[in-house]
């Protein structure tokens, strides 16, 4: 009889709880990954502006100044949702992980439970072929004591006649 697990539908649903955690994990580092861009997109604008007004009329410069303080507040914005998603994603790993290892720790008690029922096989097989054999070997003995017995009586009777 093949071994059959009897925790089998806890793994699997263990291995899709962590495969469901890596997609997370992968949809918070693309969140990171989009503050980032819209970070240096929010630093070109910053320098496009400083360069800009270098070469504005100088009547301008209060509404470049106003721009570049609402493009400054825009970029902290950014920072703190980067530091949010940041941490998101560190919590999602570590999430990740400890899944990973409750799949690791039921993935090791089922090779210890396939080894303990391979050794209990082995044993039973083991056991079964010992009995063969104990059987073989008191047939054999049996046989050769009849086959004594009959060389006894065939003895026997030749001494007898040899008597006569």
């Amino acid at each position: 009889m093949p071994f059959k697990y009897r925790l089998q539908k806890v793994v699997e649903f263990r291995i899709r709880k962590k495969e469901e955690q890596l997609q997370v994990v992968i949809k918070a580092q693309a969140e990171v990954n989009r503050i980032e861009g819209l970070i240096e997109q929010n630093k070109q604008t910053i320098a496009k502006t400083r360069k800009d007004m270098r070469t504005a009329d100088p009547m301008m410069y209060e509404s470049y100044d106003n721009f570049l303080h609402h493009l400054y507040e825009i970029a902290e914005q950014l920072e703190a949702q980067k530091q949010e998603a940041l941490a998101k994603l560190e919590y999602e790993k570590k999430v990740l992980v400890e899944r990973e290892k409750d799949v690791k720790i039921l993935e090791k008690h089922k090779e210890k439970m396939k080894e303990a029922y391979l050794a209990e096989e082995k044993a039973a097989e083991l056991k079964r072929l010992s009995e063969v054999a104990v059987q073989k070997h008191f047939q054999k003995t049996k046989t050769k004591e009849e086959d004594d017995a009959q060389e006894a009586l065939k003895s026997k009777e030749g001494q007898i006649t040899d008597e006569y």
